[in-house]
């Protein structure tokens, strides 16, 4: 996908942390959390653990990608995310719309939040600055 320009009009951008559990018995992770959507449905979600990017995920209307830096792997598709790539899933569930049936969405005390899979207990925990 071609690269995402935030500072094009449109683009809100918000900065926060996370902590992120890649499964049920894997220890957290904590790190800086940059979620920036537009209006006609883009995303890029970035999760960072200074110095790297641990997660860059992007998505159009219909297609989508998230690279996990580390690891140097990439999935991308059309379509709808599969419901195992929450990165794809938290911008969605930020504007208010419901997660697939297999995440769980909640909002928590002071404008945190937390998304899990139910079926892998992979995790993300945050809170982004208004």
């Amino acid at each position: 996908m071609p690269p995402v320009n935030v500072r094009e009009p449109g683009w809100n951008v918000q900065q926060g942390q996370a902590v992120w559990r890649s499964r049920r018995n894997a220890p957290e992770i904590a790190g800086e959390l940059v979620v920036a959507m537009h209006p006609d449905g883009r995303s890029l979600v970035q999760f960072t653990k200074t110095p790297l990017p641990f997660v860059v995920a992007q998505a159009t209307i219909d297609s989508w990608q998230v690279q996990f830096v580390p690891q140097n792997k990439v999935y991308s598709g059309r379509g709808q995310p599969p419901a195992q790539l929450i990165w794809l899933h938290l911008p969605q569930c930020l504007r208010g719309g419901d997660p697939p049936e297999d995440l769980l969405w909640r909002q928590l005390a002071n404008q945190g939040w937390r998304l899990e899979n139910r079926s892998t207990g992979e995790s993300l925990e945050g809170y982004l600055a208004p």
